[in-house]
């Protein structure tokens, strides 16, 4: 099993260009399954574990999926589909395998797909999915860990979520594009990755409309033509570059973004004092502060703080000045990175869903182990943080389901950084890594 190694205390400087978006990505792949062109087209796709999972699915399902190289692009032919299953061996491994449920109950009637798994951040149910699905006319039978779906035909239908959820609005805008009618979600997720799929949608034939303020409205259309659409950058990793740079007291120009679906993030680490120039709507430069000053963070959905950047702000605020709160509203689980972050000499207390983190003046490199993939990314920052030996970051599977090539755009910034295969040692790494600073030494 792959490890990361790290000597931090090293400030990170230079560009970074951003990847596609994970989470955009994943259900305009599995829209692919309503249209009818057999070169459906994505490009700006990141390689990464889940996307691997996805289009595993899709041709298990009798997809055909081809790559390009050329824009990070695949094509895929979903006219060939003869299966309905989603089996659990796929499903178990990424959560967002539960968003071709939607496609295959609007176009081929029917699906049959497991109960889903991935991090284990949150129970993170799919009732609100199966009610609305309820809604619209579709037999639902929950059995043996599979959910079972028929509808000989969609009708548009009014639903209300009790609470905003990303891959329900998302499922259900898809089941809806080929439903008869009309349907309205009403507290629909309002993520820019939901946005993105509405104009995926839009741009093969779909209609769909959202009115700022939590209100989807999609008309029901005859058929999808093509899909040709390009993803929206990741706010998620520029997020933690963004990290990257303000924990090492960097200087990190970031590159190939959205900046407006950043607000949240640069609103809060301008608080903590670093410096952010906007240099375009594409571009940003965050200069890191000698002193780091605490703040609160408090995760809601968009557009509030992202739960999927807490763990990461949680890591800087273990190197701050003072004392913060950070309130986790999201998921139940998602602390799990406080135990590892305290074996690198972090000070942290939770009670329910608070963390109490009291900054400290250094951290310490420790072996130390993912629990998801946001947690690992707050553990990799922590340990360019670390001045002191080297931070060993295991199970980080976890960070390949996100991030696409960390390691290496890390060292590209100036990181001491190195992956260690499943049949090397740490110590191995080690030597690497001090061969790397004897030439790199040498090269000055």
């Amino acid at each position: 099993m792959d490890k990361i190694v790290i000597e931090g205390g090293v400030p990170l400087n230079g560009e970074v260009s951003i990847s596609g978006s994970k989470n955009a990505v994943l259900p305009i792949i599995a829209s692919s399954i309503m249209f009818d062109d057999p070169q459906n087209e994505i490009s700006n796709v990141p390689d990464l574990e889940d996307i691997k999972t996805i289009k595993k699915l899709l041709s298990s399902l009798g997809a055909k999926i081809e790559d390009s190289r050329e824009n990070n692009r695949i094509f895929i032919d979903s006219s060939g589909i003869n299966n309905y299953e989603a089996p659990y061996d796929l499903v178990k491994t990424m959560r967002a395998s539960v968003l071709v449920l939607g496609p295959l109950l609007a176009r081929y009637k029917r699906a049959r797909v497991s109960l889903p798994g991935g991090c284990a951040i949150g129970a993170r149910p799919i009732d609100f999915h199966l009610n609305a699905l309820k809604l619209m006319g579709a037999e639902i039978n929950v059995d043996h860990g599979y959910v079972e779906a028929f509808a000989e035909r969609l009708k548009g239908a009014s639903i209300t979520f009790p609470i905003p959820t990303v891959t329900g609005t998302e499922n259900i805008i898809m089941a809806a594009c080929l439903a008869d009618g009309n349907t309205e979600i009403r507290n629909a997720a309002m993520e820019p990755e939901v946005d993105d799929l509405i104009n995926a949608l839009n741009g093969g034939g779909g209609d769909i409309k959202r009115d700022g303020h939590g209100r989807i409205l999609i008309k029901g259309v005859k058929q999808l033509k093509r899909l040709s659409h390009s993803v929206i950058p990741d706010r998620i990793e520029a997020g933690t570059f963004m990290v990257a740079s303000a924990i090492t007291r960097g200087d990190i120009t970031i590159n190939d973004i959205n900046v407006a679906h950043l607000k949240p993030v640069t609103e809060k680490l301008s608080g903590t004092g670093v410096k952010i120039v906007i240099n375009s709507p594409t571009s940003l430069r965050i200069k890191g502060s000698k002193v780091i000053r605490s703040i609160d963070v408090t995760t809601a959905p968009y557009p509030d703080f992202p739960t999927d950047m807490q763990a990461q702000m949680m890591a800087l605020m273990c190197v701050s000045e003072g004392l913060c709160v950070i309130t986790e509203n999201v998921f139940e689980n998602r602390f799990m990175h406080v135990g590892e972050l305290i074996r690198l000499g972090a000070d942290i207390k939770v009670k329910n869903n608070f963390a109490i983190v009291k900054g400290v003046k250094k951290l310490s490199g420790a072996e130390v182990m993912a629990t998801d993939l946001r947690a690992s990314a707050s553990l990799v920052l922590a340990g360019l943080a670390s001045s002191d030996g080297y931070t060993t970051v295991s199970r980080i599977y976890h960070l390949d389901r996100g991030y696409e090539g960390m390691e290496n755009k890390l060292k590209n910034l100036g990181a001491i950084i190195t992956r260690v295969k499943g049949n090397s040692t740490v110590n191995q790494a080690h030597e690497e890594i001090h061969e790397e600073n004897i030439t790199a030494g040498e090269g000055v």
